[in-house]
């Protein structure tokens, strides 16, 4: 059909619609009323498949054709593993669902524009409440021009699965283009057809990674499957090579000279990268806290080729064993780390506390400081637990320090009961811990839990982040904020079913709930065995946090003000707002220099966010790539664990050390059992057997899938 046939029909179908007697029709309809030929259907569909790629007419989510007006709205399109997905809109509305059928070949992050079908729509997502639902109508930018996965030879083509799930669709590669790769070749994938929605994508390897048993190519996997780049440009590093490695006095020249106190870095027993250090001294009205953060942006000029890296960047990406840094080596392990027994250049925040812990006043300043020692999280944990017995030894060891250490688990513990009184939620449940041998073969895999220390550093930073934001908002200075917006009600709705398995209630409004709400389900959990799970359930309910230059709180931390202030070294929006303050404190952030922050600063949020989260999905798939691994070693292993999620398909269950499996419904033998969506269980249909959430289950592990990065287990008779 000619572009010139095309037009025409486009417009004898568009004055068809405009009738005033047209009732929205199918596809099959339309042809009828033309009497279209089967011949011609094919045409037909062509015409009205360009029609709703323009935006002239919907398609309704049951299949009917309309012109009925309404706005196109542009976003990202975020896919899942089973095809549907949905589109975040760049105006920040609700999340549009979008069917398989409506995807218009949308993978997971194209930028694309789609039209609302339905309000308030059922997705059957097993999300929980109502979407609206759309259909994409405009693809406006790919983002997976390239694709890397794993590669499956057949007889004279291939096939490639993504790495990332979230892409709906395996890569087709026809035989001439497979570049030799085998079966279990992890590989990189040029997609040349991006396909329509209907059709697979299709695609040439333009590079073999490695097998997917060899060593260590499960992290240049993950690596080159978020983009995440490994190698600093030859510029970036020159300009690396040109920072001093210690500070002159002519740096020291105006600043606030902190070397005579007593302060101490608190890190992780492999951290080389140290922004933040801590004092803490008594006072005659309560105690004046000192948060000191590396002063980066003395080296990283605003434009520059450091600059312009760790803006692309936009964080750090921590995995496992290996940091993948937003800074090279010699500024972020280098001069802007600090080291004790060094001088250093710093932006400090210090705050003065009443004897209950409330921070009534405070003081920014560019300042030189000496760390006296340097210390681990570990290591102040044994202190702050040690006894009396252990206080003469400790004191000669420690010095001053030691006293300092007793007084800021004091304050530490007066500023938590702070945030506790207004009703901050504090996520208290275990993380991984994954214990790597030289080749990278996981070891050992155990929880990771916050201790005393971990939590002291947490309320001073936090401190410190709420009081700057608070600062700079009352001063109405450009800035970049962390907000965390209230949950959604049918999530909070579906969090209230879910934990009536477990006798706990939600008190309270259920449409916005206050944090205390949740912050009481919490602590009433606490000590249970299925705290763990509740303290997941609950975060899996609340909105992520994101970046903006609005102040408009943070919902998990009951606080109208929060920004990030306290890690330059490995997160952009913290050395960004670190120019903006030191501009402030010397009286150069003048209108001119408002409104250059004001151009920038609603992008620099926006890709941060954008970064932030792709460096938790490479931490989180390269996390699940080392349990598969760990978990094939032992196949036939027999553990307890307790059943962490229920879907119509099978149950979740999560094991003590955090690896989580599947018993499929299909290994359900003894029963054939039916999913009770309403209140989240299994139903056996002739024993009334029941599998809830945080029920004990002993399982099996019975298969794994390194490729699709799943495990099943099997249920041992009970």
């Amino acid at each position: 059909m000619t572009e010139k046939d095309l037009k025409k029909r486009k417009e004898q179908i568009l004055k068809f619609m405009k009738e005033p007697g047209y009732v929205p029709m199918r596809r099959r309809d339309i042809a009828a009323v033309f009497r279209v030929p089967q011949t011609a259907k094919e045409e037909l569909e062509q015409v009205l498949e360009a029609l709703l790629q323009e935006g002239s007419v919907i398609m309704d989510t049951k299949g009917r054709y309309h012109m009925e007006q309404t706005e196109v709205i542009r976003g990202v399109y975020h896919g899942t593993s089973r095809g549907f997905g949905f589109l975040s809109p760049e105006d920040g509305s609700a999340d549009i669902y979008i069917e398989s059928g409506a995807t218009l070949g949308a993978l997971n992050g194209d930028l694309v524009q789609a039209v609302v079908l339905e309000e308030g729509f059922s997705s059957k997502t097993g999300s929980g409440g109502k979407s609206r639902a759309g259909r994409i109508v405009k693809i406006l930018e790919r983002s997976n021009e390239t694709v890397v996965g794993t590669f499956f030879k057949k007889k004279d083509y291939g096939f490639v699965v993504a790495e990332d799930k979230r892409l709906g669709s395996d890569i087709f590669i026809d035989g001439k283009y497979t570049k030799g790769a085998v079966s279990g070749h992890k590989v990189a994938v040029y997609v040349s057809d991006f396909g329509d929605g209907k059709k697979n994508p299709m695609g040439k390897v333009t590079e073999i990674l490695g097998h997917i048993n060899d060593p260590g190519s499960d992290l240049l996997t993950i690596l080159r499957a978020f983009n995440i780049p490994t190698e600093f440009p030859g510029e970036v590093m020159e300009a690396a090579g040109r920072a001093p490695d210690k500070v002159s006095e002519k740096e020291c020249e105006g600043r606030l000279d902190l070397r005579g106190e007593v302060m101490i870095t608190i890190d992780g027993e492999d951290a080389k990268d140290l922004d933040d250090a801590v004092s803490l001294k008594k006072t005659d009205t309560g105690y004046l806290l000192g948060v000191h953060i590396a002063d980066v942006t003395e080296y990283v000029k605003e434009g520059g080729a450091l600059d312009t890296e760790a803006k692309k960047r936009g964080t750090s990406v921590y995995l496992i064993d290996r940091v993948v840094p937003m800074l090279p080596h010699r500024l972020s392990n280098g001069i802007c780390s600090l080291n004790a027994g060094e001088d250093r250049l710093a932006l400090s925040c210090l705050m003065e506390l009443s004897e209950d812990g409330t921070i009534y006043g405070h003081r920014l300043a560019e300042s030189i400081i000496h760390v006296n020692r340097r210390t681990s999280y570990m290591e102040v944990a044994g202190v702050l637990a040690a006894g009396e017995e252990a206080r003469g030894t400790l004191e000669e060891e420690y010095g001053e320090i030691y006293p300092m250490l007793l007084l800021m688990e004091k304050v530490s513990a007066l500023l938590r009961q702070k945030r506790k009184d207004r009703g901050a939620i504090d996520f208290d449940f275990p993380e991984s811990k994954i214990l790597l041998d030289e080749s990278g073969r996981p070891l050992e895999i155990k929880p990771y839990e916050r201790n005393a220390a971990t939590r002291m550093i947490e309320d001073f930073m936090l401190a410190a982040n709420e009081t700057v934001a608070e600062d700079f908002f009352w001063q109405e200075v450009p800035f970049v904020y962390r907000v965390h917006e209230s949950p959604e009600e049918e999530k909070i709705q579906r969090l209230g079913v879910l934990i009536q398995n477990f006798g706990y209630n939600l008190r309270g409004s259920k449409h916005a709930p206050h944090p205390k709400v949740l912050q009481s389900l919490l602590e009433k959990s606490g000590g249970s065995p299925e705290e763990a799970l509740i303290a997941r359930l609950t975060l899996r309910s609340m909105k992520q946090a994101r970046y903006t230059v609005d102040c408009e709180g943070h919902f998990g931390l009951a606080t109208k003000y929060y920004c990030h202030f306290t890690s330059p070294i490995r997160r952009y929006p913290d050395l960004q707002i670190h120019r903006i303050i030191k501009e402030n404190l010397r009286g150069t952030l003048n209108e001119s220099r408002r409104s250059h922050y004001r151009g920038i600063l609603a992008e620099v949020a926006q890709h941060s966010s954008k970064t932030e989260r792709t460096a938790e999905e490479a931490e989180r798939e390269l996390e699940k790539m080392k349990k598969c691994e760990y978990a094939q070693e032992r196949i036939g292993l027999i553990a307890e664990g307790i059943v962490s999620g229920i879907t119509n398909y099978g149950m979740y269950v999560e094991l003590p050390n955090t690896i989580e499996g599947m018993v499929r419904l299909s290994a359900l033998t003894d029963d054939y059992y039916f999913f009770d969506e309403e209140n989240y269980r299994l139903i056996g249909e002739r024993t009334n057997r029941i599998y809830q959430l945080g029920q004990k289950l002993k399982i099996k592990i019975d298969s794994v899938d390194k490729v699709l990065k799943t495990i099943d287990f099997l249920p041992v008779s009970r």
